[in-house]
């Protein structure tokens, strides 16, 4: 049930190289990925607006429209990641998307704007599925829990040390002749290119060419690899094999894109839109912030997300993953959300989305470890990136949506509701998925943890 501990030295030492020597690279790439896709959401509060004039709907569908370009080539691009490797597809889009981010330290009108995040979001097509499904090609399905969730701390912790470093950026104001949050989107969009550049000779495809790994232990990573590939096209159900169409045809694919819609609007409503939260609390509650307490207090929910997503991940990996791993985060992160809306100071409301990033954060590498179960080979690239399609369909919706209702309504009352929504819907999904697969998954293979387990 992927709880037991490694039965074998060789096992363990394998599984312990890749933690070390791939995992934090791949996260690192993870990090500025992250970093340069939400850096509008500091630049906004902090001058970008006002210099643009934006309105909340400008801006959230500026924010938004990056998802449109990435959709488009989503797909297509993971299969290119499929057919050429990891190594060369991640490295070029590394440097692709970090030529672009560069631009926007030049960005002077609304519709340079949104044709920056759109080419943002053609660049960056398939770098997140693409980092999921070369992981999960590295590992065991009984690793890929903890192996993802390694990789996953990368994103709360793009904010934790990511916002400090984008007001203290944005602080530079007058450097080189340009505004501070140009300052901003020029430094952070630097390292993506470095990144791709050491990419294409670091990382390597396929663990029987890493020659950092003993011959033991590339031959056990092969072998067990091959087995469950083995195991799972030779299934009779026709989802199970490895072909494009497999993952278009199976419902179950489509069901873990929409449980995946409801987790990803939240994330993209908080991500897009809780700097512009902090700041009109001066308003609301007549304080003021100086740029870098606003990015301090961006960063304080996700340090503590962070660290439960560490330990959940941990507890899933070693007591079975269950539907409450999923399920449950979702529940709390829905109710919890609206919940922001009526603390009565400050401190007391991201005391509140505290506890609905930790939720989201830790029920996302978790539900990530569910695809791989049952898809392989192509269907796998295939079916990791239509999943991932459906949240980036969520990150536009939930910047979009949210800026629009509250330019409609007036405050975020409406818009929050509706990511409550969302999340509670994942929840009752994710749970009817796994009562469905109760008796309809094949009998696995001794090293297989099947859907059906997810109860």
């Amino acid at each position: 049930m992927g709880a037991d501990a490694p039965s074998t030295a060789v096992e363990r030492t394998a599984i312990k190289k890749i933690s070390v020597r791939l995992v934090p690279f791949v996260a690192l790439m993870f990090f500025v990925n992250y970093l340069d896709r939400t850096a509008v959401s500091f630049a906004e509060p902090n001058g970008m607006g006002e210099d643009l004039a934006l309105t909340a709907a400008q801006f959230g569908l500026a924010s938004g429209i990056f998802f449109i370009g990435y959709i488009v080539l989503e797909v297509p691009s993971n299969m290119a990641l499929h057919r050429f490797g990891a190594r060369r597809w991640l490295a070029r889009i590394m440097v692709t998307w970090g030529i672009v981010s560069l631009l926007f330290t030049w960005v002077d009108s609304t519709g340079q704007l949104y044709t920056l995040r759109f080419l943002l979001g053609v660049a960056e097509a398939g770098f997140f599925p693409g980092a999921i499904l070369f992981l999960s090609q590295w590992v065991p399905s009984r690793h890929r829990t903890k192996i993802l969730g390694l990789f996953y701390l990368a994103q709360p912790l793009t904010t934790v040390f990511g916002a400090p470093l984008a007001g203290w950026l944005i602080g530079r104001h007058g450097l080189f002749g340009l505004e501070g949050w140009r300052v901003m989107f020029l430094f952070v969009s630097l390292p993506a290119i470095l990144l791709g550049v050491i990419a294409w000779f670091y990382l390597i495809d396929r663990p029987a060419d890493a020659k950092w790994l003993t011959s033991a232990e590339r031959d056990w990573l092969t072998k067990e690899l091959a087995a469950e590939n083995a195991h799972k096209a030779g299934h009779d159900d026709k989802h199970a094999k490895g072909d494009l169409k497999a993952a278009f045809s199976n419902s179950r694919v489509w069901v873990l894109a929409l449980v995946y819609f409801g987790f990803v609007y939240g994330l993209y409503a908080l991500a897009f839109f809780l700097p512009t939260i902090i700041n009109g609390f001066q308003e609301q509650y007549d304080t003021t912030f100086s740029v870098m307490d606003k990015a301090w207090i961006t960063a304080i929910p996700y340090l503590p997300a962070a660290i439960v997503l560490f330990f959940w991940t941990r507890h899933a990996t070693r007591h079975g993953t269950r539907t409450w791993h999923v399920a449950g985060p979702a529940v709390v992160g829905g109710v919890s959300i609206p919940l922001a809306l009526y603390m009565g100071s400050p401190t007391a409301t991201v005391a509140v989305i505290t506890v609905t990033a930790c939720s989201i954060f830790a029920a996302l590498p978790v539900f990530w470890s569910v695809p791989s179960r049952f898809l392989t080979g192509a269907a796998a690239a295939a079916g990791i990136a239509l999943i991932n399609t459906a949240g980036n369909v969520a990150g536009f919706a939930a910047s979009y949506v949210t800026g629009w209702l509250k330019d409609w309504s007036g405050d975020y009352y409406v818009p929050l509701y509706l990511v409550g929504f969302f999340m509670l819907l994942s929840a009752v999904l994710m749970t009817w998925l796994a009562a469905r697969n109760r008796t309809a998954e094949p009998a696995p293979g001794p090293e297989q943890q099947p859907l059906e387990a997810l109860r």
